[in-house]
């Protein structure tokens, strides 16, 4: 009997922690070309939450996703984080406020630029908010670690 009851509290446990991770992370590059890659931070969200922009109007209360990259001699970052999605421009005129947000997927990348060709990687953090209809989840930060070969 305890051995059923542990069961069904872990399987409550899991299935209320996958409940507050609305969103999917997955990190990769592509190969432009010798010394060229994309970095890809692509967000995968559940249906109903949304993640924000890294730009957001004046007027918002969201986190705005923020994205690090920790030093690596061997590489430049060229150019800002793009983002690529469906950008929604949310506006509430009862409470005053607006969000720049996306729905389903957002993909941020990122241009690297190799100094010298060899094998190394890019490793960084993401910080974000998802947030439904009806709440807010505090923001996270998720680590990542990529290759680059």
């Amino acid at each position: 009997m305890k051995n059923i009851i542990l069961v069904l509290l872990i399987t409550l446990g899991i299935t209320t922690a996958e409940a507050q991770t609305p969103v999917s992370w997955n990190f990769t590059t592509k190969k432009l070309d010798s010394k060229t890659y994309e970095l890809h931070l692509t967000a995968v969200l559940q249906s109903g939450w949304h993640l924000f922009s890294q730009t957001q109007p004046d007027d918002a209360i969201a986190v705005p996703t923020g994205i690090k990259f920790n030093t690596n001699p061997l590489l430049k970052l060229d150019g800002k984080i793009a983002e690529v999605g469906n950008l929604e421009k949310f506006k509430d005129s009862k409470l005053g406020i607006s969000a720049h947000q996306y729905s389903k997927k957002v993909d941020f990348v990122q241009v690297i630029k190799l100094k010298a060709v060899a094998k190394t990687n890019i490793s960084g953090s993401v910080e974000y908010q998802t947030c439904d209809d009806k709440k807010c989840l505090p923001p996270k930060t998720v680590n990542f670690t990529v290759a680059i070969n």
